[in-house]
């Protein structure tokens, strides 16, 4: 027995020795392998997702909207029980009712297991009436073929929401402000008027000019204005509209006016834009919300069969004008019954605004530019009040009310326009090149070189012909009249000698100062936004010159540089009050409905002319000779003016047609009652600055100190009427102010 035990002990022994030599005891035939040189075991390891990560990339695509990725990472129970476009819906409804505009989101704890995972996380609903609203919420994460999936439902959303509540949303909505003048004059409110037309082939025999007279007193249109609307159409049947008036006026000669013949009248109600529209690029219009921005909207508060800006101040002061919606939000179960108020907001109410136009000022200026294709701006000098701003052709801002009867056929008129009567040409549009008036700019740079002075001379002849293989005339030559002669700096500019500036532009480019001229034209505001901020505007293009003939070009503002008037009448203005870019201003203050200012404006300095004190002196006295002296280019339009006035005339080249006429200027007056204004006038593809832009901008001036134009424009036959009627009526004629005949004396041709 005790042998056996042995034995078995030993073979025991002779096991365990075996299996720690792994089984390959080495033998004289079979040498060690080193164990360095053994292959590395293989091991497969697959990581464990981070259920985390995965649903922070859930929240993540909620903040962004990503309806579509989020539903993707949905569990397959969820996307079998929802389309992706319920899900869309749900949250889109839910964010509509929030009035939502932005969404916050944290994960606060995780517990994950083997296959499932939750999270605890807190929702921040940040909402444009109810400001924010917080929830702290559960999801649960299962996982599905090695990814973590949402296990979605209504409570992730909102935990109200569970079981397939919803939200509704009641408004309470503040009447929408008016928009004044700086005086109180209303240009825009909400109120009853009447729609005004006529039926040719209705009108009575013997009454037609008691008709014209009577729609031309409610409208504001003349009775030519009027009358041409159906001239070719005396036999017609259909209706021709003629333009809008308020129901009180309408009412006071009620007795009067239903008894013409021809005569339609519908009544609406609406927002008012008076006189057809003062100042209507200014002021815009409300439309209904269109379809494509819908959802904004309503995100914003809105019901969305609301009116709202849509252009001008009526979108810029969208939330003064039409105030902060009240709301009370309450959670409705699927049968439509109220379960709870979830928040609820007061209202707060609308706040006017006041421009700083001249109601009736502005309304002038329009029509001093009616008929041509252009602008004009006018500004206070010292402080960049706007005081009126013209954009021809301009448009009836009540053609935007369905209401209105005669909306249908200017609607059609407007937008099938080639002219683009929309497009504010103060402001807008691109740009036009400047012209003669950039010579102000050009001959500043030259001051401000060194290489000239004052009494620098140069002999203006009918051509330039410095640019080798290149000639160009002068005015003088086309208007066959004798060239200028020997002429300094500033009475080139008097006279706008396009050699002497072509030579100021080539010779800067020739001594290594190639940018000396459109440096200086950025630091007097063209090429970027003047800052206005309540109209839109464009910034206009001031490139460097490239080579000679852009220098020569740019001296007298052509090639590739364009300019708006705004930009224009901003830098002009610098020049007369000492050198001071102010920023313009269209809003004087934003008062609530006690009248009380919530907001006034100031004026606002941002920038000074970066030239010499001595330099600007320069410029101011040649731009008074351009008005004063009798070889000044726009001396014959300005003779029996009594207001000290400094001017530029301009006239810009373009290939599509006839050149742009500028004229720029400013007053440099004592009353105390008149501010000093500066002016600009634009009249696209019109002729030539003098001719066209110099009668306009002198007409300005008068409606301004007057009240009332002193002098007819060369291409009228009585005021505001600019070609000849034959009359069809009988009737006593309105007594027109008969104009005091200017001498002319001077015989010098303009300048083109």
């Amino acid at each position: 027995m005790k042998i056996q035990k042995l034995s078995a002990y030993f073979l025991l022994l002779a096991l365990l020795l075996s299996a720690c030599s792994g089984g390959n005891t080495p033998t004289p035939e079979t040498p060690v392998t080193p164990t360095a040189d053994l292959p590395a075991p293989v091991v497969n390891i697959t990581a464990a997702p981070d259920a985390r990560a995965a649903f922070q990339a859930f929240l993540d695509a909620w903040a962004a909207e990503d309806f579509g990725s989020m539903y993707a990472m949905l569990a397959t129970v969820n996307r079998d029980a929802v389309t992706q476009e319920e899900f869309t819906n749900r949250y889109l409804e839910t964010a509509t009712s929030l009035t939502l505009t932005g969404l916050k989101t944290e994960i606060l704890s995780t517990l994950t297991k083997p296959t499932s995972a939750q999270m605890a996380y807190r929702a921040t609903y940040i909402t444009s009436l109810m400001g924010e609203i917080s929830r702290e919420m559960t999801a649960t994460l299962a996982l599905e073929n090695g990814e973590w999936k949402v296990q979605w439902e209504d409570g992730m959303i909102l935990p109200e929401l569970r079981g397939g509540n919803r939200l509704a949303l009641e408004l309470k909505t503040p009447s929408r402000a008016d928009i004044y003048d700086r005086n109180g004059q209303p240009l825009a409110t909400q109120t009853e008027a009447v729609a005004l037309g006529i039926v040719p082939n209705q009108i009575e025999d013997g009454r037609e000019g008691r008709l014209l007279d009577a729609l031309s007193r409610l409208t504001g249109k003349t009775t030519p204005e009027i009358q041409v609307l159906y001239d070719d159409l005396r036999s017609a049947n259909w209706y021709i509209p003629v333009g809008e008036a308020l129901s009180q006026e309408v009412q006071e000669r009620y007795d009067v006016l239903s008894g013409l013949g021809g005569l339609v009248m519908n009544p609406f109600t609406s927002r008012y834009y008076y006189r057809g529209g003062i100042a209507p690029h200014v002021t815009g219009y409300v439309q209904y919300i269109p379809k494509e921005e819908l959802e904004d909207w309503k995100r914003r508060g809105y019901r969305g069969d609301e009116k709202v800006g849509m252009a001008g101040l009526e979108k810029w002061g969208e939330d003064y004008l039409a105030g902060k919606r009240g709301a009370s939000l309450y959670v409705v179960n699927p049968q439509g019954e109220i379960l709870s108020r979830l928040s609820q907001s007061d209202p707060q109410p609308s706040q006017s605004l006041y421009t700083t136009l001249d109601g009736d000022f502005q309304y002038l200026v329009q029509r001093s530019i009616a008929g041509f294709r252009g602008a004009v701006v006018v500004m206070e000098r010292d402080t960049g009040r706007i005081l009126a701003m013209a954009s021809s052709p301009s448009f009836d801002p009540n053609s935007f009310e369905p209401g209105n009867y005669n909306s249908g056929y200017y609607l059609t008129d407007i937008f099938n326009s080639d002219s683009q009567p929309l497009v504010n040409r103060a402001a807008q549009g691109g740009g036009y090149p400047l012209g003669s008036v950039f010579k102000i700019i050009t001959m500043a740079a030259a001051l401000e070189s060194g290489l000239y002075t004052p009494e620098t001379t140069y002999e203006c002849g009918y051509e330039f012909t410095e640019l080798e293989g290149q000639v160009f005339d002068d005015w003088t030559k086309a208007k066959g009249v004798a060239p200028s002669g020997t002429l300094n700096l500033p009475e080139g500019l008097m006279r706008s000698c396009n050699p002497w500036f072509y030579h100021i532009g080539l010779d800067l480019y020739r001594q290594n100062r190639p940018q000396d001229v459109s440096k200086l034209a950025r630091a007097f505001g063209l090429g970027a936004a003047t800052g206005i901020d309540q109209i839109a505007e464009s910034t206009g293009n001031l490139p460097d010159p490239e080579n000679e003939g852009d220098a020569v070009q740019l001296a007298i503002g052509q090639g590739r540089m364009l300019v708006t008037p705004l930009q224009v009448v901003d830098f002009i203005a610098a020049i007369g009050n000492g050198g001071t870019l102010y920023t313009p201003q269209l809003v004087e203050k934003i008062t609530g409905p006690d009248g009380n200012p919530t907001y006034s404006f100031a004026p606002k300095e941002r920038g000074k002319l970066p030239v010499k004190p001595e330099t600007l002196k320069v410029i101011q006295d040649a731009m008074a000779s351009v008005i004063s002296n009798p070889r000044g280019t726009a001396y014959r339009t300005f003779i029996g003016m009594n207001i000290n006035m400094h001017g530029k005339t301009g006239t810009a080249q373009d290939p599509r047609g006839k050149p742009h006429a500028w004229f720029a200027g400013y007053t440099d007056s004592p009353r105390e009652d008149k501010p000093n204004i500066a002016v600009v006038v634009l009249a696209e593809n019109s002729g030539e600055g003098s001719e066209i832009a110099a009668p306009i901008f002198r007409r300005v001036i008068e409606l301004y100190y007057d009240g009332k134009p002193g002098r007819l424009y060369p291409w009228e036959t009585s005021y505001w009427i600019t070609e000849t009627a034959t009359p069809l009526y009988t009737n006593t004629p309105i007594p027109q102010d008969t104009p005091t005949p200017s001498p002319e004396e001077v015989t010098e041709t303009p300048e083109p």
